[in-house]
């Protein structure tokens, strides 16, 4: 008999408020460890906002409002006591285009462990090396982890910024169309990648690529004006969604 884990993230009528404008409606949702979940819909309809609330980064946004529930391993990730620094260590994030430090390598991977406390250089070394294998980049810049990441070219910076975000060992790896200022050569490193973290990470992607959503992952949720349409899992929801409008949008009918 297989025992169901409880879902590591799991949103409870969840609204989100950018000053007086409602961004995210009454969002129910959850989302299973170990497992790749994308959200897809057209610009605008709140899926990178609904990412940014998983790590607090709209708490950087003045204005910006939450009500609900949002609860990460069965703890509130807005309740009182909860701190955005640990939540942002245990949920990273690789954004749209990459954004390596102007640093070098090394010093790009090292930096958000160094600024949680780990000075030992023995243990410094050991996660740089791990983040950069994991992220495959390892083999690429073993030898030149002096120079400036700003040398890399566009899909290397984009996998330095996933060892950067690994570095912290983290168990949700957030990734907002981290593929979208890519070309296709990259892009497919990246997914590859994708569909390997999930043996160690939960990772939640953004992507308005329908393509690129039904190669990476295992369930897609589709998001229209704020409001959670339909989510299941991905081979249901591109060939027999439940909802006209899901089909509408995936067919290209609207979006």
């Amino acid at each position: 008999m297989v025992v169901q884990r409880p879902p590591i993230i799991q949103a409870q009528g969840l609204n989100f408020f950018y000053g007086h404008v409602m961004a995210l409606k009454g969002i129910n949702m959850e989302i299973q460890a170990n497992r790749v979940t994308a959200l897809i819909g057209p610009s605008g309809c709140g899926k990178s906002t609904f990412l940014r609330v998983l790590n607090r980064m709209n708490d950087l946004i003045p204005g910006t409002r939450v009500e609900g529930k949002v609860l990460f391993e069965g703890a509130d990730l807005y309740g009182e006591g909860a701190d955005p620094s640990e939540i942002r260590r245990r949920i990273g994030m690789v954004f749209q285009k990459p954004n390596p430090f102007p640093k070098t390598i090394y010093n790009n991977v090292a930096y958000g462990p160094r600024l949680h406390g780990v000075g030992d250089r023995e243990q410094l070394d050991g996660l740089v090396v791990r983040a950069l294998q994991v992220s495959a980049l390892w083999d690429e810049v073993k030898d030149i982890l002096s120079r400036s990441a700003m040398e890399l070219s566009g899909g290397q910076q984009q996998r330095l910024c996933i060892a950067r975000a690994l570095a912290m060992e983290p168990e949700i790896l957030l990734m907002d169309e981290p593929t979208s200022a890519l070309d296709p050569v990259a892009t497919a490193r990246i997914e590859e990648l994708v569909k390997e973290f999930k043996k160690k990470y939960t990772v939640i992607i953004v992507t308005h690529n329908m393509q690129q959503a039904a190669r990476v992952s295992d369930e897609t949720a589709f998001f229209y004006i704020g409001e959670l349409v339909e989510m299941g899992p991905t081979e249901q929801i591109f060939t027999r969604p439940r909802l006209q409008q899901t089909e509408h949008y995936i067919t290209g009918r609207f979006g």
